[in-house]
């Protein structure tokens, strides 16, 4: 029983460690430097953290001669950072580059948020003015409004640890004036 135990952790370490390679032949398993799969005492492959259902052809030793083109869960989160009491958002182009280039958008989820400073419901306001302005700005870019909901937290998500007071407290309370995109989809 002992060696069994030993020998079940030895194969779980190896399989996580980085000297056991996916050879690119053989996606998803632990290779040798040959590209030979490692197969456990019981023969079965031994997979690697990016293993997936496709992969598995290459342990029954059935290889499909051209791959096809499979869709894959894609989420995703951004933050889209505001100045001090602003609701202008900056450059997203990058988020709906990302979006736009899915085979397939689930959602897109956005959260504004704002720093403690000031009324709670000023900050309320303010953060969904936040999202609601990051949502429009998205579907500006192309993005399908009808898979975009908004949120706002206020000030009740804090992120950033600070202390100090006037311009060096607002310039450390950065993290907390965002607007948080969360995005589900599947790309190909």
């Amino acid at each position: 029983m002992k060696k069994f135990a030993i020998t079940a952790g030895m194969a779980l370490a190896v399989a996580m460690s980085g000297s056991a390679m996916a050879h690119s032949d053989n996606h998803g398993y632990a290779t040798n430097s040959n590209g030979t799969i490692w197969r456990s005492s019981n023969g079965a492959c031994v997979k690697t953290s990016v293993w997936s259902d496709a992969d598995s052809a290459a342990c029954d030793g059935t290889a499909a001669a051209e791959p096809a083109a499979v869709a894959v869960a894609a989420a995703k989160k951004f933050a889209v950072f505001f100045d001090f009491d602003s609701a202008t958002v900056g450059n997203v182009s990058h988020i709906a580059d990302y979006i736009n280039g899915l085979s397939e958008t689930g959602s897109i989820s956005l959260v504004g948020h704002a720093d403690p400073i000031g009324d709670n419901a000023y900050n309320m306001a303010l953060s969904q003015r936040r999202a609601n302005n990051v949502r429009s700005a998205l579907t500006n870019s192309g993005v399908d409004g009808s898979v975009i909901s908004v949120d706002a937290q206020g000030e009740s998500a804090p992120v950033a640890q600070c202390s100090g007071r006037g311009a060096e407290l607002i310039s450390c309370l950065r993290a907390d004036r965002r607007v948080d995109v969360q995005i589900s989809g599947k790309s190909s």
